[in-house]
């Protein structure tokens, strides 16, 4: 993929992200995709925090969603090459002091295949 088409994408991933469109959301991710985050290990040790799946994703965004109104991100950068694109962005929440956050989407055929979030 292009550079263009990945940012795109990534584009597409804050915009659905931020007005909560679980819909819009998860049709950027294949059925099968993987998404690790720290939260989620947090959240629910069992997974080690990696879960798979569409379904998966949606319980898990879902729950995010519901937990947190206000949950907004703010892009910062976005660096892609080949079939990665690495987003840094701020982690909004209302009351909630900022959180820099660095994503990792890998692509494949148009689609989101896995995820990768770090922070501190």
């Amino acid at each position: 993929m292009t550079n263009n088409e990945l940012n795109r994408i990534a584009l597409d991933w804050f915009d659905a992200f931020n007005q909560h469109d679980l819909g819009k959301l998860l049709n950027l991710y294949h059925n099968d995709a993987q998404h690790y985050s720290p939260k989620l290990k947090l959240q629910y040790p069992e997974t080690l925090g990696l879960i798979k799946g569409k379904e998966a994703l949606r319980n898990w965004w879902q729950e995010a969603f519901e937990r947190l109104p206000s949950l907004q991100y703010k892009v910062l950068h976005l660096i892609s090459h080949e079939d990665r694109v690495f987003m840094e962005y701020l982690r909004q929440v209302e009351n909630e002091e900022d959180l820099r956050v660095g994503e990792t989407l890998e692509v494949n055929d148009g689609l989101i295949i896995a995820s990768r979030v770090y922070h501190s």
